[in-house]
């Protein structure tokens, strides 16, 4: 297989790689080509698992190098990705092999940012991770693994060990040993401000510290259906905010632009939130859910802040979506590459107004494979030097271009924002949200309108 820079590369691990039913290879064959056992493998993954009940999140690099040096993978080092998935940051008190701290490198241009960014396991020449290269090997000597750390989908960073061969075993092994470090990284971080420390760049204003503590993680993914966002600036972000989350079959969604960019619109964001979660977790529908937050920001702010939002349903068995739009740019639906639909057929007026006006409900039915774009006005209407707007064209045609390349959906919207913010000169005059979702049932499981 042959990565973005026509190198070879080790593809995916699927379950497909480990050949016939009955175990990875190292199970089946009693060990792998560099002679470690399957009891090791499970001791590698027990002992941490053990180890780290009482461990830190400051501690987990170092148990994580110890038990995976007893399974043969030497000097594993463990980075996350930036707030704004820029740079991949060590974690704290690693050194690489030659004894240099760790610090941290470019997404984009390093081997280690393209294990990241294609969420696929990459071999690399044993060199600096800032240095290194994916260029062919010769012989069977040493090189560096890297791969991607996953919460469910969710990138949050990546693992890199030494190894002193690549075959399907050793992928194997780590990256099983790369889950439950993903898990024991999240496991920790709420428990601790280092995770956060890590991950910022610059200070945060107060606006955005409540929100990013209020919104969910920014990718998840079933077998139905996938879920992704990106919201920038993401350090004075003042009234974005998206939800999401799923109750059985149903997917509930939220977009919500509050007037202004200041703590006040972190605040009317905050209250929009809140009670959209309130009222969908005691059975409220879009419409009643939307009339409840029209009244408790306007409770509070006597009708002097107001927020536009998109709040809808999506049946995932089915493909019916049910949504209500109050005041915002209409959702797009994207099918085989090409816009076929613009949800622009229901109005409602903004949240918070009690303006009194009702609201309509719109219905759609997707199909299998297509995309819904939710966005805010901060994305279309980001403005170059010269005044050009970003635009709802340009918009789509880039995350088209994505999809036709086979980029995930995650990954579209981190090279959707950097093009924004190159588009403003890396300064944007508007919070710039996007909520990708993408149904994928099978085609069997549609219902007929």
């Amino acid at each position: 297989m042959r990565g973005e820079d026509g190198e070879p590369q080790a593809g995916p691990l699927r379950d497909r790689d480990a050949g016939p039913p009955g175990g990875p290879p190292e199970d089946r064959a009693g060990g792998s080509a560099d002679g470690c056992t399957p009891g090791v493998v499970d001791e590698m993954l027990g002992g941490l698992l053990r180890a780290n009940h009482l461990a830190s999140l400051e501690d987990l690099p170092g148990l994580v190098a110890e038990y995976a040096g007893r399974a043969g993978l030497a000097h594993a080092m463990l980075y996350v990705a930036d707030l704004q998935q820029q740079f991949l940051v060590p974690l704290p008190g690693q050194c690489d092999e030659v004894g240099k701290p760790l610090e941290r490198i470019p997404i984009d241009t390093t081997v280690a940012g393209k294990a990241f960014r294609g969420v696929e396991p990459v071999q690399a020449r044993t060199a600096t991770a800032a240095a290194e290269t994916s260029e062919p090997f010769s012989g069977d000597g040493p090189r560096r693994l890297w791969v991607p750390l996953l919460d469910g989908t969710d990138r949050i960073g990546v693992l890199g060990v030494i190894v002193p061969v690549a075959d399907q075993a050793v992928l194997a092994r780590v990256s099983r040993l790369a889950a439950l470090v993903a898990l024991l990284i999240e496991s920790k971080r709420p428990f601790s401000d280092v995770y956060a420390q890590l991950l910022r760049t610059r200070p945060m204003a107060l606006s955005a510290e409540v929100l990013w503590n209020l919104m969910p993680g920014a990718t998840f993914a079933n077998d139905r259906v996938v879920v992704s966002a990106a919201l920038e600036p993401a350090y004075e972000v003042g009234g974005d905010a998206y939800d999401f989350a799923l109750n059985g079959d149903v997917l509930r969604l939220a977009i919500f632009d509050a007037m202004g960019h200041d703590t006040s619109a972190g605040l009317t964001a905050t209250i929009a939130m809140g009670c959209f979660r309130k009222h969908r977790r005691e059975g409220a529908d879009v419409l009643a859910a939307g009339e409840a937050i029209d009244e408790a920001i306007a409770d509070h702010f006597i009708a002097t802040r107001f927020a536009t939002g998109i709040l809808a349903d999506l049946d995932t068995r089915t493909g019916r979506l049910i949504w209500a739009n109050r005041g915002h740019p209409p959702p797009v639906v994207l099918r085989r590459g090409q816009p076929v639909a613009t949800l622009d057929g229901v109005f409602g007026t903004p949240m918070g107004l009690s303006l009194g006006l009702p609201t309509e409900l719109g219905r759609y039915q997707l199909e299998p494979g297509d995309r819904l774009l939710l966005y805010t006005d901060g994305v279309i209407e980001a403005q170059d030097p010269q005044g050009q707007l970003f635009g709802l064209e340009r918009f789509i045609d880039f995350v088209i271009r994505r999809e036709t390349d086979g980029v995930p959906a995650p990954e579209t919207l981190r090279r959707l924002i950097n093009t924004i913010l190159d588009h403003q000169h890396g300064w944007l005059q508007d919070d710039a949200t996007v909520l990708l979702v993408e149904w994928r049932a099978e085609q069997q499981h549609r219902l007929t309108p």
